[in-house]
């Protein structure tokens, strides 16, 4: 499944509720239509992602191509630092 509601994978997303409230992240997964899994690069790496609830993200319009060779936590840093 690539799509719940209005999240796809490589969205820009924003925690609204949790210990990582504020923080920005990319959706790696959409797990089923309440659930997708979000990595930041940083605290959540593409190794250990965090399952999140979908009414726990502010949803951004911006998308971030996630089919690149070397896909890896300093591509996502990177890619994330102007939202920060």
């Amino acid at each position: 499944m690539e799509k719940t509601f209005l999240i796809e994978v490589g969205q820009v997303v924003k925690a609204k509720a949790g210990r990582d409230i504020g923080g920005i992240f990319l959706v790696y997964k959409v797990l089923d239509e309440s659930y997708v899994l979000i990595v930041d690069g940083k605290r959540r790496k593409l190794a250990n992602p965090k399952k999140k609830k979908v009414k726990h993200l502010i949803i951004y319009k911006d998308r971030i191509n996630l089919d690149v060779e070397n896909l890896n936590d300093s591509y996502i840093r990177k890619a994330l630092k102007p939202y920060n």
